[in-house]
């Protein structure tokens, strides 16, 4: 038997660790999904989600009505998500580097550095046109291709059915494809 959302934040809220980690595994794509979009490096958006899943174990009895838990979860992923810039800022301007930063810059064997340059530029036009889709189209690509997320999952998530979701990822799609073709002329992306 499945517990539903608000069961499960209710039970975490009095300290049922197993109710939030079936919590994390129900909304970890999407977090992941919307953090990625916002930082566009897998591995920074990684511990992003990790520290948001740590900051909402914390502070889950803020949770003031347990069917707001997603959009609290969201809330606290933004937070996180600011902190990081801010700390990141704060480093440049004192010009301290962490080991990780010096051996990141590091061009990889494989590829030279126009193409890693290249790369990165054509996965920020990417991203930059996804973030301007709208919301309804935006959430169920970014789970569906940032966050790997099957359509079952998806459409719980949202609230879609199967035939709601597979019009909504196509036209998704066919939206994100045009902007791209009329920003960039990138078509070879989709």
């Amino acid at each position: 038997m499945s517990s539903s959302d608000e069961e499960l934040v209710l039970k975490s809220q009095r300290g049922d660790r197993a109710a939030f980690e079936e919590l994390v595994r129900r909304t970890a794509r999407l977090v992941f999904a919307r953090i990625f979009l916002e930082v566009g490096n897998v591995h920074r958006a990684e511990d992003l989600v990790q520290e948001t899943f740590l900051v909402g174990w914390r502070s889950i009895r803020q949770v003031s009505v347990a069917s707001g838990f997603r959009s609290w979860l969201f809330a606290v992923a933004n937070s996180v998500v600011v902190d990081s810039i801010r700390r990141e800022s704060r480093k440049k301007r004192s010009g301290k580097r962490e080991e990780g930063d010096v051996i990141g810059t590091i061009a990889g064997a494989e590829a030279g550095p126009a193409v890693a340059a290249e790369k990165s530029e054509e996965r920020e036009k990417v991203l930059s046109v996804l973030r301007s889709l709208p919301e309804e189209y935006r959430e169920p690509l970014m789970l569906r291709y940032i966050g790997g997320a099957d359509y079952q999952t998806i459409g719980q998530q949202l609230g879609l059915s199967n035939g709601s979701l597979r019009g909504m990822l196509s036209r998704g799609l066919a939206m994100l494809r045009s902007r791209l073709t009329q920003n960039s002329g990138a078509d070879g992306w989709l």
